[in-house]
């Protein structure tokens, strides 16, 4: 975290204050977080489980500071170490937050969605957010889908939105806007995230694993970050994929390397558009059995 600049005179009703956004796994929460701050620092993917960190990303205006929070998806199946910790992770985060997100899909709400709701703190200001909105054919359906989702929390606001297409984003800071303490800001005006550009390297990489692999790979698949140099403006990382047996190897490596190729292009791209210059990247892929079975192996490999 950096100390706020203190140079610019701040108006009267300045507020500043953390924002959660959670919901079940897939149902757009990374995607909206990087669409409300104009940058892409949380990583999206089809498979569930992508999001297994706490990620903050952050927008400040000339009145307000926004930190959102984004959390990974509640895991209503299986008792599995990976799960319980990123069950714990979205606790955390509700607890310790000024404002919640609620997402859900337009059209949609299932007994996962519900075990959400169950969790939302009775005293913490929560917004229902109909993610996709965009994509109801019969816009009247909205209406009732909002209402029956409404009777089920005391939620402040009710915000239709469209997270790929921008739509109501500007109505959604404004409602959440209305509930952050007046406080002055926590980072400086152009931080877009307080995790380090290793963290995001990594995770990009392993956004690339999920999107050019897909279900082939076990959730467990991770990425380290073995060194990271930097030289005038041009980076040099050196990733490693962590699979659990050979044949995860063979699926990461593709016929003569062509999927392994995709990976390393598509994830250098995607830095030198975050980092605003040249990367050389470098990746390998490790054979590492029985690091995701217990959750001390989770926590030296950066799971919270």
């Amino acid at each position: 975290m950096t100390e706020p600049s203190t140079s610019t005179t701040l108006p009267a009703d300045f507020r500043c204050g953390y924002i959660a956004i959670v919901g079940r796994p897939n149902v757009g929460k990374s995607t909206l977080m990087n669409a409300l701050i104009g940058a892409k620092v949380s990583i999206t993917s089809r498979k569930a489980q992508t999001t297994r960190h706490r990620i903050t990303g952050i927008q400040t205006l000339p009145d307000t500071q926004f930190v959102y929070v984004d959390t990974p998806g509640f895991q209503t199946r299986h008792s599995n170490p990976l799960n319980k910790t990123l069950n714990r992770t979205v606790n955390n985060t509700l607890t310790s937050s000024d404002v919640i997100l609620f997402l859900v899909e337009a059209g949609t709400f299932s007994a996962a969605d519900q075990q959400v709701i169950d969790l939302l703190p009775k005293d913490v200001p929560c917004i229902l957010v109909i993610n996709k909105s965009d994509r109801v054919t019969d816009k009247a359906t909205l209406m009732p889908f909002a209402q029956q989702l409404a009777a089920k929390h005391p939620f402040v606001a009710v915000v239709p939105v469209s997270a790929k297409q921008g739509f109501q984003l500007e109505n959604l800071q404004g409602e959440a806007r209305r509930y952050l303490p007046q406080n002055p800001p926590m980072f400086d005006a152009d931080d877009i995230t307080d995790r380090s550009e290793k963290f995001l390297a990594s995770e990009i990489v392993r956004e690339k694993v999920f999107r050019f692999v897909g279900e082939e790979l076990p959730y467990t698949s991770t990425v380290i970050i073995e060194k990271f140099e930097q030289e005038g403006n041009l980076r040099r990382i050196f990733a490693a994929i962590l699979v659990q047996r050979e044949m995860h190897k063979a699926m990461v490596i593709g016929a003569k390397g062509a999927r392994l190729k995709d990976i390393s292009t598509q994830s250098r791209l995607d830095m030198e558009r975050l980092f605003g210059g040249p990367v050389y990247l470098e990746i390998w892929i490790k054979v590492k059995s029985g690091w995701a079975d217990n959750e001390a192996g989770l926590r030296a490999y950066g799971y919270e």
